[in-house]
């Protein structure tokens, strides 16, 4: 073990001094990722502000923060740096800095000129969850998880003062509380916030002493928002309802919303208009409600949302109203026609599913809002949409011959899809709770799907009939799939297990155990001889289902792995974790020989395209990237990454006395395999390569 620790520092120092750090080109895809050749997808949306001359349009997104020309829509950057989705943005009033709140504890400030990082505030412990300037520029407010409201220097990044939320007149309140709203007065002297302790708070911004507590909400405090003049505080709760106040005494004058509760269960955010007459907010039903604030009356909706709204805000003449929802959608409103004249889109939440069309020509993605995306994989650009589940996409799987796909939800049910009119034809409701997974037989006539109940059924597709339950599992069942010849399925549990089924008769055939935790996937090889099982317990299991022994347990996953996935030639395996970073394995070896990273949420899905050449990763940040593994025929690159490098060298050394990756061909690894490494380091492979 010595021997081989320093042979390995002495030549990582030696290849280190003599090789040149290579920067990556920029992608005109905005900052890919090291090793992506295409992102699909923006991430979802978390905030929306406007520039201070109204020309731009800032999004929070769960990769970065999006800049919109508000002209012509377009694109215009993407500040990355946060090492987790992005909360909450604020562009200061003089129009010179940007304020980032991230899910990773951190504020980060911005040239808003250039888009130059500035500096970081490591603000929290946890996520921030709301940033906000002051009207004169100089002071940033911050709420996060947690009781307090943080007021920061905005040159300096130093502390000014904490505030504590925590009051003896909680009415409603989280074992983990959270501050998620603030806002500033007009002028700037008083703070108000809110969040899970169901009170607002108002302070002195200058002195720090508190001005007000209102209590009269009965749910965690969504937004919080002053009239121009100051003079009138709206905050809006969970429940929908939407309180006035008086900021002078704290008194409560009004009450909106609560009789007929328009917003369903929650009212996202509340804005108050220019002058001051009107009060804008949206709500958890999608739907815009304008607000009479001298009657308390509802003068209007707007409705064209489908999903819950996240953001309202007006633009700085007060023209424009911009909103963002749930569904990936931002749009842009004439305040005097109420008309929107402007879509943004490609925005998108959470991926549970991805997977490709047979031809590999397109990729179908199932989602946290219902919808299901095709993209063309050459371009990446949004070909259509099917709508129609009331709550999440767990799974889609296409067809044979491409034509249908099936998705199965949450909602219980299992739709399929013609694919080019884009409408569903079948809907088949799930017996038992949920469908957290559906597979479709190699023939294409049997539908396998997965439930919360500890059952598996199969349907009928031809005639929609539900053919078979399956009972074995003790709990949920997270994955199942059809063995290559159709004859057999596996399925995995929160039971820990991997269980085989006969499709003809229904009876199980053997069950696996070994792992600790829930297996959440689980995929035959391509031969059908090897199960990959993918487990909360950080390993994958490969198990022979001819003689139903244990061959190997794959190691390194840093946490929960959430996807596995065998190349269509069954020499390697994907993984992804809940990490946020997905691998791949020699299916022979077991060797890991690649981790990816890029993804700002944790990686649900991998999928290998048809030909073996791209690996496909879907993310709670809302996007899904495409990575180039086309075969490197370099046999010093033993990780396949196209390049002889580091990590090749650190492969070796840490197999040396194995019998593979065995390079010089004497049945061991040792140092000559070192030296045949180390000699070809920097060369580099690609797909013309003979």
């Amino acid at each position: 073990m010595k021997t081989k620790s320093f042979l390995l520092f002495i030549l990582s120092i030696a290849i280190l001094a003599f090789t040149p750090y290579i920067l990556a080109q920029e992608s005109p895809q905005w900052h890919l990722p090291e090793g992506a050749k295409m992102r699909i997808g923006k991430g979802k949306i978390n905030d929306i502000a406007y520039s201070a001359d109204g020309m731009r349009l800032a999004v929070a997104s769960s990769i970065g923060i999006w800049f919109y020309d508000v002209l012509t829509g377009k694109e215009v950057d993407l500040l990355i740096g946060h090492t987790d989705e992005v909360r909450s943005v604020s562009i200061s009033p003089d129009g010179e800095k940007i304020a980032s709140g991230s899910a990773d504890g951190t504020i980060r400030l911005w040239d808003a000129d250039t888009g130059d990082h500035i500096h970081t505030i490591k603000a929290h412990t946890s996520s921030v969850y709301k940033v906000e300037f002051s009207p004169d520029s100089k002071t940033i407010g911050s709420g996060g998880v947690g009781s307090y409201t943080y007021l920061w220097d905005a040159d300096t990044g130093k502390l000014l003062h904490r505030f504590t939320l925590r009051t003896n007149q909680l009415r409603y309140t989280f074992a983990h509380p959270w501050v998620g709203s603030m806002a500033f007065s007009s002028d700037g002297k008083i703070i108000a916030s809110g969040g899970s302790h169901s009170t607002v708070r108002l302070w002195n911004v200058e002195t720090g002493q508190s001005v007000h507590t209102l209590t009269g909400h009965f749910y965690w405090i969504e937004s919080v928002t002053f009239s121009p003049d100051g003079k009138t505080l709206a905050s809006c709760d969970g429940f929908g309802t939407i309180l006035l106040w008086d900021v002078d005494t704290g008194k409560h004058f009004r009450t909106l919303a609560l009789k007929t509760n328009q917003h369903g269960s929650e009212a996202r955010k509340v804005v108050f208009s220019p002058d001051g007459n009107t009060l804008i907010s949206g709500g958890s039903n999608g739907i815009i409600r304008l607000w009479d604030i001298k009657t308390g009356e509802s003068l209007r909706t707007l409705t064209e949302h489908t999903s819950a709204v996240i953001s309202v805000v007006f633009s700085p003449d007060g023209k424009t109203i911009a909103t963002g929802s749930v569904d990936g959608i931002i749009r842009m409103w004439n305040v005097d026609t109420e008309q929107y004249f402007r879509i943004l889109t490609g925005h998108t939440p959470w991926v549970f599913s991805v997977v490709f069309s047979p031809d590999g020509k397109t990729i179908a993605t199932g989602n946290s809002v219902g919808i299901i995306p095709l993209w063309n994989v050459g371009t990446g650009e949004h070909l259509h949409t099917f709508t129609g589940h009331t709550r999440e996409v767990r799974s889609v799987v296409f067809s044979q011959d491409g034509k249908t796909i099936v998705s199965g939800s949450i909602d219980e049910t299992i739709r399929l899809w013609d694919v080019d009119i884009g409408q569903s034809f079948r809907i088949l409701k799930v017996p038992t709770r949920w469908a957290f997974s559906v597979a479709l037989s190699p023939d294409s006539k049997v539908i396998a799907s997965s439930s919360g109940l500890g059952t598996i059924h199969f349907w009928d597709v031809v005639k929609g009939h539900h053919i078979r339950t399956l009972t074995g599992h003790k709990s949920n069942v997270n994955s199942v799939v059809f063995s290559p010849d159709g004859k057999t399925i596996a399925s995995g549990g929160d039971d820990t297990t991997v269980r085989l089924w006969d499709v003809n008769t229904g009876q199980y055939i053997h069950i696996f155990n070994g792992h600790t935790s829930y297996v959440t996937s689980v995929a035959f090889s391509p031969d059908g001889k090897t199960i990959a099982s993918g487990s909360w317990d950080k390993t994958i299991r490969l198990s022979d289902t001819e003689t139903r022994q244990h061959l190997r347990t794959l190691t390194g996953d840093t946490d929960w792995v959430e996807s596995v996935a065998f190349s269509p030639d069954g020499k390697n395996i994907a993984s992804g974790s809940r990490d946020k970073t997905f691998h791949l394995w020699d299916m022979e070896t077991g060797l890991h020989l690649r981790t990816f990273k890029g993804h700002k949420g944790r990686v649900g899905s991998v999928v290998f395209s048809p030909d073996g050449n791209t690996l496909a990763s879907g993310s709670g940040d809302g996007t899904v990237l495409l990575w180039d593994i086309t075969p490197s025929q370099l046999p010093e690159d033993v990780n396949k990454d196209g390049i002889v490098n580091i990590q090749d060298l650190v492969m070796v050394a840490n197999a040396f006395g194995e019998a593979a990756p065995d390079l010089n061909g004497d049945g061991v690894v040792n140092i000559q395999d070192l030296v045949i490494v180390a000699t070809a380091f920097g060369n580099t492979a690609s797909i013309t390569d003979e």
